[in-house]
């Protein structure tokens, strides 16, 4: 059972247990305790023995009782046994979820009373909750990185699960069905009362502080309205391309489109490079270079794209390529050149049109990382090792300063940087079409206009 602390997961564990041949063994990998609070050792299995061997538990709970046996697993219990459960597509899922802001206020509570489940009324103990917004905004985005976490590991393995809501386990027909969703033969004739909810007042009735929590919980963008979708390829770490000194311990990883060869060239000044790495000859540079330093370096989305449309107008497009950019998306490559700069102005705004577009997925061609955005490409870099120095091009002298101080080393001479003639082609339409192209890059980095020729 997948659930949160307060979202009904005794109560639910308790239903399980009345049907018969179910066994639903409480926490049985909270980091403090097996299966229930102050329990230290369960068949046979200490909390040492678990620490070492997390499934040897579960072989122990199926051998000794019998029958489909579970357990309730929350988001910071054992992570391998996450990854052993999702593997396992005969274990039956059950998702349980409450309203975020209904098991924050309800963990409060319990935290102030020391009360964590009630099966007596009369022994009822009660308080008032304070509302404190950041504590609350960790709370959800641990829950909601969870359920994502989750909800991804079902689809890419093919798997479904039973979800229940808070609201839904007091449902005798919802529990029956569940009895259905686990194959057993058992039902319930009735909802399990052993246990009481424990705070049925309204919400605003359960805080000191409504009216905070009230203006807290507008801040929140509960449907996720100003997220930008992203249907953009994801990017490998792309390790072959990363360039190293043989002599001092700087790293550099490119972003295809950005100042790659002025870098090389700042970086070939300390003596030999190396290059055309692989997982392991990369470990291996780094442990001969201790106290490296990596680094890559962002171009703006504007420079960026118009060095990728230069290079289409050459030989980085083959003609096919560029017949099809200029019928089907309206990107104009005249043999003779661009008769005005308002000619090539339209084409650039055009191919950033097209650039929108093929970075959504909504073209025929691949997005090569010469026009894919700088997002995506150091995601990339991440599943090896992201780069220690984010530096920007337009601060490049006095980032790679700060690099060479870092590992105690001369700044040699950088290159000035070469025009690139964007400037007399920058208008308000430019800066528009980039900032639709590479929206993910404007809002990541921080990026702003380029800046309009005089």
């Amino acid at each position: 059972m997948f659930a949160e602390m307060r979202t009904g997961s005794n109560f639910l564990e308790a239903n399980l247990n009345a049907l018969h041949g179910v066994s639903c063994l409480g926490e049985l990998f909270n980091p403090f305790f097996i299966g229930k609070k102050d329990q230290t050792e369960m068949f046979g299995v200490t909390l040492a023995q678990r620490e070492s061997d997390p499934m040897a538990l579960i072989a122990a709970a199926r051998a000794a009782t019998g029958g489909m046996v579970g357990f309730r697993w929350f988001h910071d219990h054992d992570p391998r046994v996450f990854d052993a459960v999702m593997a396992d597509t005969r274990c039956a899922k059950i998702v349980l979820t409450r309203n975020p802001v209904e098991s924050y206020v309800s963990l409060k509570i319990a935290q102030a009373t020391g009360q964590w489940k009630l099966t007596n009324p009369k022994n009822l103990k009660q308080a008032k909750a304070r509302f404190d917004s950041v504590e609350f905004e960790a709370h959800l985005d641990a829950v909601q990185g969870f359920q994502v976490r989750l909800l991804n590991a079902l689809q890419t393995s093919g798997q479904t699960a039973f979800y229940l809501d808070y609201e839904d386990i007091q449902d005798l027909a919802v529990l029956n069905g569940l009895a259905a969703f686990l194959r057993v033969d058992a039902r319930l004739d009735a909802v399990d009362q052993s246990l009481t909810v424990q705070n049925p007042e309204p919400l605003a009735d359960k805080v000191t502080n409504p009216a905070a929590m009230e203006q807290a919980l507008a801040r929140l963008d509960r449907f996720n309205l100003s997220r930008t979708p992203n249907f953009e390829p994801r990017r490998t770490a792309g390790i072959p391309g990363f360039i190293a000194s043989r002599e001092v311990p700087l790293l550099f990883m490119p972003l295809r489109g950005g100042p790659e060869a002025r870098v090389v060239d700042w970086l070939e000044a300390f003596g030999g490079l190396e290059r055309d790495f692989v997982q392991k000859s990369l470990r291996q540079w780094k442990r001969a270079h201790a106290g490296h330093r990596s680094f890559t370096v962002l171009r703006h989305p504007v420079d960026r794209a118009w060095a990728a449309f230069k290079d289409a107008q050459g030989s980085g497009l083959g003609p096919e390529q560029r017949n099809i950019l200029s019928r089907v998306h309206g990107v104009a490559f005249p043999k003779q050149g661009y008769a005005s700069v308002e000619e090539e102005r339209a084409a650039f705004v055009a191919f950033l049109r097209f650039l929108k577009r093929n970075i959504a997925g909504q073209t025929g061609f691949r997005t090569p990382a010469a026009w894919a955005s700088q997002t995506a490409l150091t995601q990339g870099f991440a599943l090896f090792n992201g780069p220690d120095a984010v530096l920007r091009e337009d601060r490049l002298p006095e980032g790679l300063s700060w690099l060479c101080a870092e590992v105690g080393v001369a700044m040699p001479p950088l290159r000035a940087a070469e025009p690139s003639g964007v400037e007399a082609v920058l208008d308000a339409s430019v800066e528009d079409a980039a900032r639709e192209a590479y929206q993910r890059d404007y809002m990541g980095f921080g990026f702003g206009p380029r800046g309009h020729a005089a």
